[in-house]
Formats: C-alpha cells, sequence, structure tokens
C-alpha cells in the first residue's frame, strides 16, 4: 500500500492521517503540483503567491 504524507495547514504538523491528530482539521498535500511547460494558469500562481 502506498501512503502520502500531509500536513496540517492550521497547526504544521506532518501525518498520514486525512485528518489532523492534533487539532482535527482536514490535511493537504505539501507537495507543489508537477511542472507543465503547457500550463495556461502558471500566471495566476505566481501572482497568488507574490501577494500572500
Amino acid at each position: 500500500m502506498f501512503y502520502m504524507i500531509k500536513k496540517c495547514p492550521q497547526c504544521g504538523v506532518y501525518t498520514l492521517r486525512d485528518v489532523c491528530p492534533r487539532c482535527g482539521s482536514k490535511t493537504v498535500s505539501p507537495h507543489p503540483a508537477r511542472f507543465n511547460p503547457q500550463d495556461k494558469y502558471v500566471k495566476y500562481r505566481v501572482m497568488a503567491r507574490k501577494k500572500g
């Protein structure tokens, strides 16, 4: 079985679960999206990254 590490956006804990064991919020993948040279939305991601 393949397990993917996840990170809680609220408290920053890394786990293998879909829900954070510390605060109970939903976890997300900490890995960036794969690079694609034909990506139509790269401009918007760069703008969002610079903003926040």
